[in-house]
């Protein structure tokens, strides 16, 4: 059974080409009108195939190849289609349509499994608009309750639900979802790690945990020329030594400690005039719980000191927060070995990055395949990965698919 890379290159391509930003990368932000443009193609390719496609209450799209042995659970592959503002091409959709290449290459090559094969995409992983990320696997692996999550705003006012009606995606599936069998997902690295050590395809050991956090700092909004530096309330200057923070704070830590502050927002925003409130995301990571847990500490006691001797009042709100997830060691020992029986070179790492996989591990067995990032650059226009990767992440997982289904029968 071969999957062919040209096809896969062409649907790629294909679905680049809604929310295309002109620059090479793509936009489109989860339940956008771009978003449901890139629905409307990706399930049209899955009817084509004849597969057997729902859309459930929260948005998630499941299309399933029948099986030779009746309804039992399905090996499910996949990954999503949202993207972020500035995002890339091959970010979760290479996932999604790699998994309608398995579904090709096995009726190309006469082969009937025993399970059913699904490929799904999942609503909203990125959480650029809606949060949390991986809100629609969270939301099928019975994470989140359904009410809770049609009642999300996102950054721009709207409301999840009401999104979700109005460009036409509110299914009638029941979730949470059906338990799989086993779900893996291809997608690319997102990091250097691969790149840097010449190796084609990363057999993943786990997801690193999450922490999203919002932090609004209430100051006191005065006259920039007037009010001396001493009398002064000023809740920039405290998001700005909490920027710095932390930066030294995932240093001080190390190992796989990382903190972002990815979006300021100050108000009321004006050149000449001190700020009244200033708002903040924070994102830490570790992929290990007890040091992810004391870096949120150290941030939160950081905070409290120096908007204190400022005279400002912290307030947080939770946006995110998952724990660090381990794969089952089934999976990657067998995508570490049927790399390997490919002739690829192969090695275990962690994900960085969330994935819809880490909810998936709830519910059933779970790893993913990673195949190398140029430059370790994502989430960017300039996201890029070498045909012969994708070509070869393809492979790997249309061979650890059938394995996980079985063959029942192959045409002679």
């Amino acid at each position: 059974m071969k999957i062919q890379p040209d096809r896969l290159l062409a649907d790629i391509e294909a679905l680049a080409a809604i929310g295309d930003t002109g620059d090479g990368g793509n936009c489109r932000l989860a339940l956008t009108d771009e978003d449901a443009g890139g629905r409307e193609l990706v399930v049209g390719w899955m009817r084509a195939l004849g597969l057997d496609v729902r859309v459930d209450r929260i948005g998630n799209v499941v299309a399933t190849r029948a099986g030779a042995g009746g309804d039992g659970a399905a090996v499910m592959t996949g990954s999503h289609i949202d993207t972020v503002g500035t995002g890339g091409r091959y970010d979760g959709t290479l996932g999604v349509l790699a998994g309608l290449e398995v579904v090709r290459a096995l009726d190309d090559a006469g082969i009937r499994t025993r399970r059913p094969v699904a490929v799904a995409f999942f609503t909203d992983e990125e959480g650029s608009r809606f949060p949390p990320d991986m809100l629609g696997s969270l939301v099928y692996a019975g994470g989140m309750a359904l009410e809770d999550a049609l009642d999300v705003v996102a950054i721009d006012g709207a409301v999840l639900g009401e999104e979700l009606e109005r460009i036409g995606w509110a299914g009638d599936a029941a979730v949470p979802g059906p338990a799989p069998h086993a779900y893996v997902e291809l997608h690319i690295e997102q990091g250097p790690v691969l790149e840097e050590a010449g190796v084609t395809i990363g057999a993943v050991t786990g997801v690193q945990g999450i922490s999203w956090q919002e932090l609004t700092l209430t100051g006191q909004s005065n006259h920039a020329g007037t009010t001396p530096m001493r009398l002064r309330r000023d809740p920039t200057y405290v998001a700005a030594e909490t920027i710095g923070f932390v930066r030294r704070l995932a240093t001080d830590l190390g190992g796989h400690q990382v903190g972002t502050v990815g979006r300021v927002d100050l108000h009321p925003d004006l050149v000449n005039v001190v700020a009244a409130r200033a708002t903040l995301t924070v994102d830490l990571r570790n992929t290990d719980e007890a040091a992810l847990a004391r870096a949120e500490r150290r941030l939160r006691e950081h905070v409290a000191a120096v908007a204190s001797a400022e005279g400002c009042e912290p307030a947080w709100r939770k946006l995110a927060r998952f724990e660090p997830v381990a794969f089952d060691p089934a999976v990657i020992d067998l995508v570490e070995a049927t790399a390997q029986r490919l002739g690829h070179t192969v090695v275990r790492l962690p994900s960085g990055a969330g994935h819809d996989a880490q909810m998936l591990a709830r519910v059933c067995p779970t790893g993913m395949v990673f195949v190398p990032s140029r430059g370790g650059v994502s989430h960017n226009p300039a996201e890029f990965t070498e045909p012969e990767h994708l070509a070869a992440g393809a492979q790997v997982l249309a061979e650890v698919v059938t394995e996980l289904a079985g063959v029942a029968e192959r045409a002679p």
